[in-house]
């Protein structure tokens, strides 16, 4: 079984450590666990690895994150991977900080990638695990929230929340959604 795990996020230096980049750092610190490398590769960073029988292919796009349906619809074909095998790491400022929901389908609650891949993949009907960074802005500061580079408390409670991203994709990929958010959403 093949699965396709893409995390959200913008390429740079500049954006490198910021609340947005939430999925790019997610698939850094499961690479660096499994002990393998992104390569660049087309429209994406790409790594794959191999859990319990499956191969997991991870993307961090490289066409910025408004565009990130670009690069999920090249992988998605280029692997011959179905929608139901994709899963989307994506921030969500509607959730507390570091708590994660997976969830079957939804709509893009005005996140431009979550659009994105919406308009170019058909639909809301794809798996997608929200990271919780919580909403701690001032009016009309939204956009400087989500680009900011976490608190020190936040960094400092970051690697728990991924481990718990982490294990919730491997679960995914074996046991499936349902079974997942019933087991591990916050």
């Amino acid at each position: 079984m093949k699965y396709l795990i893409i995390g959200l996020g913008n390429i740079g230096p500049e954006y490198e450590l910021t609340r947005h980049n939430i999925g790019f750092l997610t698939l850094d610190r499961m690479a660096d666990q499994k002990g393998v490398n992104f390569e660049m590769s087309r429209l994406a960073y790409h790594a794959e690895a191999k859990h319990k029988g499956r191969t997991i292919h991870m993307i961090k796009p490289t066409t910025y994150m408004n565009l990130s349906g670009k690069a999920m619809r090249h992988w998605m074909n280029e692997l011959n991977v179905s929608k139901e095998n994709c899963l989307v790491i994506v921030d969500d400022i509607a959730i507390p900080f570091g708590k994660l929901r997976m969830r079957a389908k939804g709509s893009s609650a005005g996140h431009n990638g979550l659009k994105n891949i919406e308009d170019l993949t058909g639909g809301q009907n794809y798996p997608r695990l929200k990271f919780g960074i919580g909403d701690d802005f001032a009016k009309g500061r939204q956009v400087d929230y989500v680009l900011g580079k976490f608190t020190k408390q936040e960094f400092d409670e970051l690697p728990f929340a991924m481990d718990k991203a982490i294990d919730m994709i491997y679960s995914f990929c074996t046991i499936g959604i349902s079974r997942t958010m019933t087991e591990y959403n916050d």
